[in-house]
């Protein structure tokens, strides 16, 4: 399945998201084409390069010919119901404005319907979320990840005034999701990126268990200590799925030890999911052992093979079997005993199992010469740390 991890050190804001998109290859063209079919005018949209501390980033701009007055929910709507847009594009659209406004809505204590957009419901602001949603039907991406989000610090001026950083309306968009501060005295996040990863995003406390295929990055306007930038990495994931596997099993009572230990190494090597001996009992009692293979569909011959040519057995039972595969995520996590591996499965958005990898721990152990187990809860417990301390 097609991902998209959204890596907030820097924040988070429309543009940025749309400046990542266009730089994982989204086509401004595309992104034109689409944004003409609704129906605003007076604006003009550019990308670029630039470079935030030593990292090329592209640059989304738009700019308007005039100041534009503040818009309703309602006249959004309509805007956006009005247009050519696809229905499934229209209904995220107007899901991430209804978000920013019912965060309005609360902080300044007004009915929905009277709340007037700003700095969220100018051109750009519209432009932005379009391209955010535009870019990522383009890029087939299936799911969203994020990271935790930097809100920065201080204070932010805007049409309501000084507002402290995470400015309010910021902060209730969030609410729920992992944030932390900065040193950083600048509006990180913006209502516009929040709302966007809010409506689409699930948020982790490190990358997804994935294979990244290209990296695109979004530049901030400002210049920071840090590079402000918004890294998206998009690649494929091993998802929760139900799948088909084969299961292989044979009885043999006349190898070695040695031999089906070297079978269960070369059968691992092939790539079977898993593989196990059974001790069992024979006709006329003799003890033997059952070979048990999980292997995947395009690996089932191979298999065979191997398991009659190793053991010599004279057959072997094959059947189908339906399995449920959960989403894992791999953690670093830091103990007092360096760094470790943690695998977090995850079961309908639960977390199920908290695994320490057994060969980082091992080496601690022997490292530090304590017992395994206490690398093992030491590891454990900074994960739920982590975890915890990411929602």
């Amino acid at each position: 399945m097609k991902v998209a991890y959204f890596d907030c050190f820097a924040g988070v804001s429309g543009d940025m998201i749309a400046g990542a998109l266009l730089d994982l290859g989204l086509p401004l063209a595309i992104l034109e084409e689409r944004l003409a079919k609704v129906g605003i005018g007076g604006y003009e949209v550019g990308a670029g390069r630039t470079r935030k501390n030593h990292i090329g980033a592209t640059k989304f701009d738009v700019s308007t010919a005039a100041p534009e007055a503040a818009r309703t929910l309602n006249e959004v709507r309509d805007l956006i119901e009005a247009s050519g847009l696809p229905e499934a594009a229209k209904l995220d659209v107007l899901a991430i404005f209804t978000r920013i406004a019912e965060a309005e809505a609360k902080v300044h204590g007004v009915p929905l319907g009277e709340v007037h957009f700003h700095e969220v419901g100018a051109t750009d602001a519209i432009i932005d979320v379009i391209a955010a949603v535009t870019g990522l039907e383009y890029l087939g991406v299936e799911k969203v990840y994020a990271s935790p989000i930097a809100t920065g610090t201080g204070t932010v001026a805007t049409a309501h005034g000084v507002l402290p950083v995470p400015a309010p309306a910021t902060l209730e968009i969030l609410s729920g999701i992992p944030v932390y501060g900065t040193h950083i005295h600048a509006e990180l996040a913006t209502p516009t990126g929040a709302a966007i990863l809010a409506h689409y995003a699930t948020f982790t406390a490190g990358i997804p268990v994935m294979r990244p295929e290209k990296t695109g990055y979004g530049a901030g306007g400002r210049d920071l200590e840090i590079p402000n930038v918004l890294r998206v990495i998009v690649g494929e994931v091993a998802v929760e799925r139900d799948e088909t596997v084969t299961l292989i099993e044979t009885n043999i009572d006349d190898t070695s030890g040695e031999v089906l230990g070297y079978t269960m190494e070369a059968l691992f090597e092939l790539g079977v999911l898993d593989l196990w001996f059974t001790p069992i009992q024979m006709k006329k009692n003799r003890p033997a052992v059952m070979l048990s293979a999980l292997v995947p569909a395009h690996l089932e011959q191979a298999a065979i093979d191997t398991i009659i040519s190793e053991t010599g057995t004279l057959g072997v039972r094959i059947s189908k079997h339906a399995r449920v595969v959960v989403e894992r995520e791999m953690l670093e996590v830091d103990t007092a005993f360096g760094c470790l591996c943690v695998k977090i499965g995850r079961h309908e958005g639960r977390i199920t199992s908290i695994a320490p990898e057994f060969d980082d721990c091992r080496a601690a152990a022997q490292t530090h010469a304590v017992p395994l187990k206490e690398v093992f809860a030491a590891a454990r417990e900074a994960a739920r740390r982590q975890i915890d301390d990411a929602h």
